[in-house]
């Protein structure tokens, strides 16, 4: 069974970093297409970074481009986002997500496993 564990969320000020980890059991982690996602309270889980297979190509949503970076170590069973330039509006739960076979990056039905989320909270 495939469980995905996020770690690294927290409170941060406006300008701040924070770094998320998601840790992945299973011995295929490396076949995975893997996603990170937020929701907002009140609002629909939406995409956020996602990297391939190998980690050779990253995708961004355009409103953390340029601010945050999605990076995987295959050999750790591991993947990060790094977040810098926090603003009050990337407040919400971050979620980790992996998918088997690729259907898209962006779609929260795209992916297969789920973490249970990670919660950061940025302050103006």
């Amino acid at each position: 069974q495939v469980q995905l564990v996020e770690s690294g969320g927290g409170l941060v000020q406006a300008g701040g970093s924070l770094r998320l980890s998601c840790a992945v059991s299973g011995r295929t982690y490396s076949t995975y297409t893997m996603g990170w996602f937020r929701q907002a309270p009140g609002k629909e889980r939406e995409f956020v970074a996602a990297i391939s297979r190998s980690g050779g190509t990253t995708y961004y949503a355009d409103s953390v481009k340029g601010r945050f970076t999605i990076a995987r170590d295959n050999s750790e069973n591991t993947m990060y986002l790094q977040m810098n330039s926090l603003k009050p509006e990337d407040t919400a739960v971050y979620y980790c997500a992996g998918m088997i076979n690729y259907r898209g990056y962006e779609s929260v039905s795209s992916y297969d496993y789920w973490g249970q989320g990670t919660q950061v909270t940025v302050s103006s």
